[in-house]
């Protein structure tokens, strides 16, 4: 992407002076969108404008706000990214070296696609009052926590890690303002937070997904878990082994959990194989190098041993060019799929073109996904749409949020997690979504 343009596209949206000093600004529409795609529907106009506040008979999830009724006719929206414009722009206001730093990149993209999703949504007629802050910035959220300019939001949406992911969650189930965490993929240590979503599925999740979808696609089947001897992967293994408890079928196969390191040699790894049935391997590394140190090591066997191999979310990015990994048959979880052919991905890719002459990236595509499902589902609901989510129409991916009870007994959701997992086939052109 051009980056350059798209700095000062931001920049000119943001109002730069009011946004450098003080982190924040309200979002006006930065540049014509010829025209919202025509399938799209303006929202009904409110009978009433005035908050309308009902009681319901019982709260959804045992939550008093959710029995609640509060329609606007206009909602303040709090956005929170990334930018890091006051270490972009410490000096001036030209950009160093005409090159954005690679870690702006993420934190920009996302803002861009969530910027054209509302532009989308405020020619439709949505009445929408949205302030942008950088996350990065020396005003920190706890600052504007304190300073009471969040208090009179409707909803945030944000591309958060923590310590701002725990800061932002507090200040939004004190105040009953819902929270969207659109890609830090951890709870940050919340447990008792019924406001909180959190898009970009956990771990957990993940490997329940792939647990379950081992032990469905295969009816005769040997199901290996290659993990290294590190606390983390310990306790990755630990919920697969829980996943597995948990399964409720006669047709499940259990485990077989081994410790590999560097040292190990593919003929170690081929005891644990069989020539009669699918191999189906876990492997539980994250990082890139210990991905491919094992997929090299199984390579050797592949010739002997069918191999179904099933690694995670973070294989998204990882490129298998090599020659020793030709014929592997590998694939990873992830809460996000796009082909990049339904209408909305062509209507985003189109804009692109023309404004930045260059191609959306899989987080502007997330950007205007998230924002855009969330801010239908808070125009025809109202601030409390939480029941409604399970029911919410399609954008661009499938969500299913789900509540999540982490205390045994717990009547109150201890947040909301999205739990659509897709399992995807790694290809040489595109990969390949598996499940529905």
């Amino acid at each position: 992407m051009n980056h350059l343009v798209s700095i000062k596209h931001l920049l000119s949206g943001l109002a730069l002076l009011v946004l450098i000093s003080s982190c924040s600004s309200t979002r006006k529409s930065t540049s014509k969108v010829d025209g919202p795609p025509p399938s799209l529907s303006k929202p009904k106009p409110e009978k009433k404008p005035e908050d309308n506040k009902k009681e319901a008979a019982k709260a959804p999830f045992n939550v008093p706000a959710f029995g609640k009724e509060v329609k606007k006719a206009s909602y303040n929206i709090a956005f929170f990214a990334p930018l890091y414009l006051d270490s972009v722009f410490a000096n001036s206001t030209e950009i160093p070296g005409r090159t954005m730093p690679r870690y702006v990149l993420p934190g920009l993209e996302f803002y861009e696609g969530a910027q054209l999703a509302l532009d989308t949504l405020q020619q439709l007629g949505y009445n929408l009052k949205v302030t942008v802050y950088d996350s990065k910035a020396r005003q920190s959220v706890s600052s504007l926590i304190r300073s009471k300019a969040l208090d009179e939001t409707d909803l945030i949406l944000g591309a958060v890690s923590n310590p701002e992911l725990k800061e932002l969650s507090d200040f939004a189930k004190s105040k009953e303002i819902n929270f969207v965490s659109g890609t830090y993929p951890n709870d940050g240590g919340i447990s008792d937070n019924p406001f909180l979503y959190i898009s970009n599925s956990t771990l957990k999740t993940h490997c329940d997904a792939l647990q379950n979808y081992i032990q469905d696609a295969f009816t005769n089947k040997n199901i290996v878990l290659f993990r290294r001897n590190t606390a983390f992967e310990t306790r990755l293994a630990a919920d697969f082994k829980a996943s597995y408890e948990k399964m409720e079928s006669t047709r499940k196969s259990r485990i077989r959990e081994v410790v590999w390191n560097e040292a190990t040699t593919p003929e170690e790894i081929s005891k644990y194989l069989l020539t009669d049935r699918t191999n189906a391997v876990i492997i539980t590394a994250l990082d890139e190098a210990g991905a491919k140190s094992m997929l090299r090591k199984l390579s050797v066997s592949a010739a002997t041993y069918p191999l179904q191999i099933f690694g995670m979310p973070t294989w998204d990015v990882i490129k298998l060019k090599e020659p020793e990994f030709k014929g592997l048959q590998v694939y990873y979880s992830s809460p996000y799929f796009n082909d990049k052919t339904d209408y909305y991905s062509r209507y985003i890719s189109d804009y692109f073109r023309r404004v930045y002459k260059a191609r959306p990236s899989d987080m502007a595509f997330k950007g205007f996904d998230l924002t855009y499902y969330f801010i239908k589902l808070l125009y025809s609901n109202g601030v409390y749409f939480n029941s409604m989510v399970s029911n919410a129409p399609k954008v661009i991916t499938n969500y299913n949020f789900l509540p999540v009870y982490l205390k045994e007994g717990e009547q109150t959701p201890s947040y909301f997690e999205n739990k659509n997992i897709y399992i995807i086939q790694k290809g040489d052109s595109a990969d390949i979504k598996m499940n529905k």
